[in-house]
């Protein structure tokens, strides 16, 4: 009796095994997916943040479900993305960002456009890529250069103007910061608080600098004898914290 339980155990082990030996057999994701989000009216990729606040790309595996658990992974800050650990299969790919969205619905949640991209990926160790056009809320651009000051604190120059005609992304700008930093990923999440200036606006007074020049200089006195990055983002009052930005710039001690 004692030999049949101890066979019978053996067997099971054994089948639990092969069982698990089949599971752990599915290779790795090894595809990758890339492209870039880029400004409708310019043709410039939309400058955003590293982290939580940046573009990002959601991935719906259409092969087996129609409605199944979107997968996200973050864009750059330059605008580009890049996930090398994708699996072969049928996906809805869109992104997420400081502009429209590209899949617009009403009150009700019924979709009044859907601009996601739909593409199959086979094989592994693949190359997809996908470029997506939106239009960001605002555009921050650079005037001229970073200008030292004779105290060494530096003056930017940017104009801000809408990057869409969508009424419902038009709200009030509440906020205009220049961000300073010792690496070039300036943005709401990383910044030096002594340098940087952040200003908020109440109702329209941001709003009336739209496609104004608008001067900003570091605070906090003489900045640090070393390269400094700057950075300009803006924001609109629309019940999100993602913010627009302008490319990073730097400019040496002199």
């Amino acid at each position: 009796m004692k030999k049949t339980l101890y066979y019978l155990a053996f067997c099971l082990v054994a089948i639990a095994g092969s069982s698990c030996s089949k599971i752990d057999n599915y290779p790795a994701p090894s595809n990758t997916l890339k492209g870039s989000v880029m400004d409708a009216g310019t043709g410039n990729t939309v400058q955003t943040e590293t982290g939580g606040r940046g573009t990002r790309v959601k991935l719906m595996e259409t092969s087996y479900s129609s409605d199944p658990t979107p997968y996200y992974f973050q864009a750059m800050q330059d605008g580009t993305f890049n996930d090398t650990k994708i699996f072969a299969a049928t996906y809805k790919v869109s992104v997420e960002g400081p502009f429209v969205p590209l899949v617009l619905t009403d009150n009700a949640g019924s979709v009044l456009s859907d601009n996601s991209q739909n593409v199959v990926i086979k094989g592994t160790n693949t190359v997809t890529n996908l470029d997506f056009k939106v239009e960001p809320f605002l555009r921050v651009d650079w005037v001229g250069q970073p200008v030292f000051n004779a105290d060494s604190t530096v003056t930017v120059q940017v104009k801000i103007t809408r990057g869409t005609a969508n009424s419902s992304y038009q709200q009030d700008i509440t906020d205009i910061n220049l961000y300073v930093s010792n690496t070039k990923y300036d943005g709401s999440n990383n910044y030096d608080p002594r340098y940087s200036k952040l200003t908020s606006y109440s109702g329209a007074t941001g709003t009336v600098l739209l496609g104004q020049t608008i001067s900003i200089t570091t605070a906090g006195g003489a900045l640090p004898q070393q390269d400094v990055y700057f950075r300009v983002g803006a924001r609109i009052n629309a019940g999100l914290d993602e913010y627009n930005y302008s490319t990073p710039v730097s400019i040496k001690y002199p």
